[in-house]
């Protein structure tokens, strides 16, 4: 069971650092603003795997349209359809259950 959601604010630039490259900092994935710790799920988040694209930044577009593009894993998702949306949303609730929300991503300025 993840432990109760912190709020901490941490910039874009700063998630960035966080996308698997470096072992001794973990793996954030952010969706709709919050940042979830994944670093225990490195078979999937880690450097060279699968779903590293979402590594070390908010994927919240990619993960409502299913896609592992790279121009895909931006923030924005004012572009998702209602059923992509639906999905984005289904994403978080599955982050919520199984990752622990360490903070929530802010502006670099």
């Amino acid at each position: 069971m993840p432990a109760p959601a912190k709020d901490t604010p941490i910039t874009v630039s700063e998630l960035a650092k966080y996308d698997g490259s470096n072992a001794e900092l973990g793996i954030y994935v952010a969706i709709k603003g919050d940042i979830f710790d994944v670093s225990e799920n490195t078979g999937a988040y880690g450097a060279g795997a699968g779903y590293n694209c979402f590594a070390g930044k908010d994927a919240s577009r990619a993960l409502g349209k299913s896609s592992l593009k790279l121009e895909d894993c931006v923030a924005d998702y004012s572009v998702l359809t209602e059923k992509e949306l639906e999905t984005l949303d289904q994403w978080h609730a599955f982050f919520s259950k199984k990752y622990n929300i360490i903070g929530r991503v802010v502006p670099d300025n």
